[in-house]
């Protein structure tokens, strides 16, 4: 019997963590615990996680703020299981999700990290209709550097042996060992992923079927972009003493796709100036991208034209028009 304990970091996640934490009991396998940690919350997360704590399948911590890669660490290091999940406040997991998972694992003694697809949810949970679907299988050190095949840290179940290989404690930490980086406010899973991969044997490998529901905010997209990019170099300046020579060769076109994500998303919050500064960083870094993914990439900077050329306010109006047309059902 393999145990399993699925960590939920929460900050100020009142309106959803209920929807989450009745998911994660719904789970068809039935051996785990819930760990939520609160981090730091000032609304009534506190409260809702506390009415669910039984002292057995769900537990609660309550810590300073020390940001998504602290809660998990903590997490980490109040966890029983030998496999250990992470299912943020504001997503969701299917009841077969740890169950596949667990079975993955029994079948593949070589696999460390198992993760699935996700289909996206809107804030009110409604399925929008897309999702993230990674490569499965023959995932190395330069896919997850370049693409990120795990998608997000919701989707993500490792052994507790993959973490106890990376933990390290900095000298200022006198409580435990830190497994994510919590020095990092973004970009903290790449940064354990990459790590693990460049650091560790263990293989990286998906399973079949969208099996978190990973919700998506509009809000603040943008605005969070520079901040993204900073964290991600700053990633490349402390990974790149593992492993010298691959940086030499991956970090071009890993840069150029990572340039790409920050043009989408600037796409996503109509702000034509950001999208189109991104999109000529990511074509003067790397072509790579538009060789291995046309599609995409062609996508991308037809939605990068056409946003600097109408603007965003009529851009805007067309996507309420075609919004409003669905809701009542007019052909779009």
């Amino acid at each position: 019997m393999t145990f399993a304990s699925i960590i939920v970091p929460a900050f100020n996640v009142q309106s959803t963590i209920k929807e989450t934490l009745f998911a994660l009991l719904a789970q068809t396998y039935p051996h785990f615990e819930i760990i939520i940690v609160d981090d730091g919350s000032t609304d009534e997360t506190a409260h809702i996680a506390r009415s669910f704590e039984d002292g057995k399948k769900v537990r609660v911590i309550r810590q300073v703020n020390r940001g998504l890669a602290g809660a998990r660490n903590s997490g980490i290091a109040a966890a029983r299981g030998d496999v250990i999940g992470f299912c943020d406040a504001d997503d969701l997991w299917v009841p077969a999700k740890l169950a596949s998972h667990i079975a993955h694992f029994d079948a593949n003694p070589h696999v460390g990290i198992s993760y699935s697809g996700s289909a996206l949810i809107n804030n009110r949970g409604d399925l929008l209709g897309a999702a993230q679907r990674p490569r499965l299988k023959n995932v190395d050190a330069a896919l997850i550097f370049k693409r990120n095949p795990i998608g997000n840290g919701s989707a993500v179940v490792l052994r507790r042996a993959v973490f106890d290989a990376i933990a390290y404690r900095p000298q200022h930490e006198t409580q435990r060992d830190w497994y994510f980086d919590e020095t990092f406010r973004q970009s903290e899973d790449i940064e354990c992923w990459l790590r693990i991969a460049l650091s560790t044997e263990w293989v990286f490998e998906g399973v079949a079927g969208l099996l978190t529901h990973y919700r998506i905010s509009a809000g603040g997209l943008s605005a969070a972009t520079d901040r993204q990019l900073a964290a991600w170099e700053r990633m490349i300046t402390k990974l790149e003493m593992i492993n010298p020579a691959f940086f030499v060769v991956n970090t071009p076109d890993a840069r150029a796709y990572q340039l790409r994500y920050l043009s989408r998303r600037a796409i996503s919050s109509l702000d034509a100036p950001r999208a189109l500064a991104f999109t000529r960083a990511w074509l003067a870094e790397s072509r790579t991208p538009l060789i291995e993914e046309p599609v995409k990439s062609v996508v991308t900077l037809a939605a990068t034209m056409a946003l600097s050329m109408v603007g965003r306010a009529t851009l805007r109006k067309a996507v309420s028009f075609v919004s409003r047309g669905r809701r009542v059902g007019a052909p779009v």
